[in-house]
């Protein structure tokens, strides 16, 4: 070794600090001492079994530059670890910012990707933990391309893992856009997410809207519910949808108010445990995770008591996008319609309506997994065609006895083709309940072969069970077969 390159290694050396192997765990086990407030590895250590623990890439270190001395040298702001949750394999990351402030750089990105492809290859969920001052800015580019190489990464993993993302603190720029790249979005309250940093950011500002699906109190309960999310949804697409997650009655009588959404969704669910998902946006649409008969399933429902059940532009897009998250991990769509319809307020009008509608209407055409819908109150005109109805590819369709479906409901149909017979003796309400008995009641539909039974409410659980039992072995592939059985 020449001069020069002793010289280089020398200089190398001093600022590593360290020799040997042994020196080096000693550097990092210090280190972390020293950044024991950090909540960096506690995080991971809560989301883990006990003992389970098991880091990757403990000792990488960023690339050095001009702008660092010696005591700025320090071990990669990421934590990347995988374990078992509940005996599930799953991989983690939490951004330390406790080290250069969680900032992203060349080889915090190569720590991530190199967790992910493991994650990847050996069909297991990821979890990270976000919170960074941005990108390491004397990397510049590189660590420009450092985010976008894991926007890659998380997009490459989206469809085949479950990627759950907790935002611990503050995110904005590059890591906000990875973040809503994620499944699901578990924020703690405190944290912010922002395109922009935040002292360009306009106070009340909203851009994590429809990003967040729950928010926490703290670390601690972001982990009891990533925990929680991670028992309804699969390792990777091609597990299978969970079950025995209840063991609760699927014969037991249930009672429930029908205008109540709720109410509905709680008797019908194993143990009433409904994890509802972005619950403050778009009220009209409820949706979230369950189980019925120890068997995972996702719901989504209308609930007539925001603005009637009229679904917005965001109302759609909301329910489009349960129902691919669902269907992406083979986990059974359920939907409650009962409605007035589409919102027909110049807002929605004036927004995307159409084409968030057309995309509702696409993810429901698209599904593979198991369809049930289930018409608990009113559904009129194309509104009954787009949730889930059978023309759109739904296994089963039920209808409450006391359901109304019909092209249009009474009061305007009365109005279109009645208004010039209405007297003393013939008023509108008389005319309008003809119009529900006649034409708007369950057993026109099921003439039709558009709902497949009537059922009354205090069978809905079993029903509901039952169609899941049946539809269990699913296949949306054309079965092979070696020839044709001849007659005898």
């Amino acid at each position: 070794m020449d001069k020069f390159n002793l010289e280089s290694f020398s200089r190398v050396q001093d600022k590593i600090g360290t020799k040997n192997a042994s020196e080096l765990r000693a550097l990092l086990a210090e280190d972390n001492g020293k950044n024991s407030q950090s909540c960096a590895r506690e995080r991971l250590e809560k989301l883990f079994d006990a003992g389970t623990f098991s880091e990757i890439g403990a000792y990488v270190r960023r690339r050095n530059s001009e702008f660092d001395t010696k005591d700025s040298y320090e071990f990669e702001s990421v934590i990347c670890a995988w374990g078992a949750v509940d005996g599930r394999l799953v991989y983690a990351f939490s951004q330390d910012i406790s080290r250069t402030s969680g900032s992203v750089s060349e080889a915090h990105a190569r720590k991530i990707c190199e967790l992910y492809r493991l994650a990847i290859q050996n069909g297991a969920p990821v979890v990270g933990f976000f919170e960074s001052a941005g990108a390491l800015i004397p990397e510049g580019v590189r660590a420009l391309a450092a985010y976008g190489k894991i926007m890659k990464t998380v997009s490459s993993a989206s469809g085949i893992i479950p990627q759950i993302a907790v935002v611990c603190g503050s995110v904005a720029g590059g890591a906000s856009v990875i973040c809503g790249m994620f499944d699901l979005v578990v924020k703690c309250d405190g944290a912010e997410l922002s395109v922009n940093p935040k002292f360009n950011t306009a106070s009340g500002s909203d851009s994590d809207a429809g990003v967040t699906a729950l928010a926490a109190s703290d670390t601690s309960s972001a982990v009891t519910d990533v925990r929680e999310l991670l028992k309804y949804l699969p390792s990777n697409n091609a597990e299978g949808t969970p079950s025995d997650i209840s063991s609760d009655n699927i014969n037991r009588q249930v009672s429930f108010d029908t205008s109540d959404v709720s109410s509905v969704i709680n008797a019908f669910v194993d143990d009433g445990r409904f994890i509802e998902l972005y619950g403050t946006y778009a009220n009209e649409i409820v949706g979230g995770l369950a189980s019925v008969d120890g068997v995972a399933v996702g719901v989504i429902a209308t609930d007539k008591a925001n603005a009637a059940g009229k679904v917005s532009a965001k109302g759609a897009r909301k329910a489009a996008r349960l129902v691919s998250l669902f269907d992406s991990f083979n986990i059974p769509v359920i939907t409650l319609v009962d409605s007035k319809g589409f919102d027909n307020s110049d807002v929605s009008e004036m927004s995307p309506f159409t084409s968030e509608i057309a995309k509702l209407a696409s993810a429901y055409s698209a599904v593979s997994s198991p369809m049930i819908t289930v018409i608990t109150g009113e559904a009129y005109g194309s509104f009954f065609t787009v949730m889930g109805s059978k023309s759109l590819g739904a296994d089963i369709v039920f209808a409450l006895d006391s359901a109304k479906i019909a092209a249009m409901n009474a009061k305007t149909a009365v109005a279109f083709f009645f208004n010039d017979e209405i007297s003393a003796n013939n008023t509108r309400e008389k005319l309008e309940k003809q119009w529900d008995d006649a034409v708007a009641n369950p057993v026109e539909a099921a003439a039709s072969g558009e709902i497949d039974d009537i059922i009354s409410s205090e069978e809905l659980r079993q029903r509901i069970g039952a169609a899941l039992a049946m539809l269990s072995a699913k296949s949306t592939a054309v079965s092979s077969r070696r020839h044709l059985i001849m007659p005898l």
